[in-house]
C-alpha cells in the first residue's frame, strides 16, 4: 500500500493593495498642498523678490543680483539688529526653556488645585500678542503699578521700556509671560509619557529627588525638551508685535529686532526688495541656530 505525501500549497506572497498608497496620498494631499501653497512658495518668491530693485521715481522693477544683501550687508542698522536679536534669542530662548521646565515638574504632581494653576500659567498664550503688549506697556510706566510696588520697597522708580539698558530685558520679561504656560504643556505631556517604574526603580536604588531629575527625568525628556527649544526659538525670532507696539526698536535700537527691521524696512522705508533680502537672512540665520541646537539635543548613537 503506498501513501502519497500531501502537496503543500504554495501561499502567494501579500501583496500590498493598489488603492493604499492613493489612499495615503490622498490624506497627505491637503498637508502637502498646504506646505506648498502657505511655506515653499512665499520662500521662493521672497528669494526671486530679493533680487530685484523697484524704482519709486520711474515705477519700474530691475533685476540687481545680490546687490541687495551687499547693500544689506554694508547696512550698520542692520548689524545692530542683528546683534540684537542674537542677544534677545540667547537670553529669552534658555530661560523660557528653564522656567518652563520647572513650572512641568511642579505642576505635573497631584496636589489639590493643580488644574487651576495649570490654566492659570496657560492663559497668557490665550490673549492676542498685541493685547498683552497693551497691558504691559501699561505695567512698564514711570507710575504704573511695577514702579508702584517697587516704591513700597524702598527702590527707585525705573525707565523701564525708556532705557536703553532696560528696554530689551523688559520685553524678553513680557515675552517670557506670554510663552512658558505655553511650551510648559508640551513638558508636561513629556513628563507623564515617564514610566512610573524608571523611578520606582531608582528609588529602591537608594536615588535621591535630585539623581532622579537628574538620571531619570532629563534622559527621557530629551526629545520634548529639544522640541520645545527648536520650536521656542524659531518663535522668538519672528518677535515683532511688542516691539512695534511699545518701543518701536528704541530707545537708540535697544530692541530693533530683525522682524520689525524687515517691517521697517518695507512699509516705512518703502523698500520691499530690500526688506525682503532681509527676510532671506532672517530666515538662514535661524535655519544656522536652529541646527546647532539639533546637534547639541542630539544623543548617544543617534544619526
Amino acid at each position: 500500500m503506498t501513501t502519497t505525501a500531501p502537496r503543500s500549497r504554495k501561499r502567494s506572497p501579500r501583496r500590498r493593495p493598489a488603492s493604499q498608497g492613493r489612499t495615503a496620498l490622498y490624506f497627505l494631499a491637503p498637508a502637502l498642498l498646504a506646505l506648498v501653497v502657505l511655506r515653499l512658495l512665499p520662500a521662493a518668491m521672497a528669494v526671486i523678490s530679493s533680487l530685484r530693485h523697484h524704482s519709486l521715481v520711474d515705477d519700474a522693477t530691475t533685476f540687481v543680483g545680490f546687490d541687495n544683501y551687499a547693500d544689506l550687508f554694508a547696512d550698520s542698522q542692520f548689524w545692530q539688529s542683528v546683534r540684537v536679536t542674537l542677544l534677545f534669542s540667547l537670553v529669552i530662548n534658555p530661560l523660557q526653556v528653564l522656567v518652563a521646565l520647572g513650572l512641568a515638574v511642579l505642576l505635573n504632581r497631584r496636589f489639590a488645585g493643580v488644574r487651576f494653576w495649570r490654566s492659570l500659567v496657560f492663559a497668557p498664550i490665550a490673549v492676542p500678542p498685541a493685547v498683552s503688549a497693551v497691558v504691559w506697556g501699561i505695567l512698564y510706566r514711570p507710575e504704573g503699578p511695577l514702579n508702584a510696588v517697587l516704591g513700597t520697597l524702598g527702590i527707585p522708580p525705573q525707565p523701564f521700556l525708556t532705557s536703553s539698558q532696560q528696554a530689551l530685558f523688559a520685553v524678553i520679561v513680557l515675552m517670557s509671560w506670554v510663552g512658558v504656560g505655553y511650551w510648559m504643556m508640551f513638558l508636561i505631556a513629556g513628563l507623564q509619557d515617564i514610566p512610573q517604574e524608571c523611578y520606582d526603580a531608582a528609588a529602591v536604588d537608594g536615588a535621591t529627588a535630585w539623581q532622579r531629575f537628574v538620571h531619570v527625568t532629563l534622559p527621557l525628556l530629551r526629545r520634548p525638551i529639544a522640541f520645545v527649544l527648536v520650536a521656542d526659538t524659531v518663535a522668538n525670532f519672528l518677535v515683532f508685535a511688542p516691539v512695534q507696539l511699545l518701543t518701536r526698536g528704541g530707545p537708540d535700537g535697544s530692541t530693533d529686532l530683525m522682524m520689525y527691521d524687515v517691517f521697517r524696512r518695507a512699509y516705512s522705508v518703502g523698500d520691499i526688495n530690500f526688506a525682503q533680502a532681509e527676510v532671506v537672512v532672517l530666515v538662514a540665520i535661524t535655519l544656522a541656530v536652529v541646527s546647532v541646537q539639533f546637534r547639541m539635543m542630539r544623543g548617544k548613537g543617534e544619526e
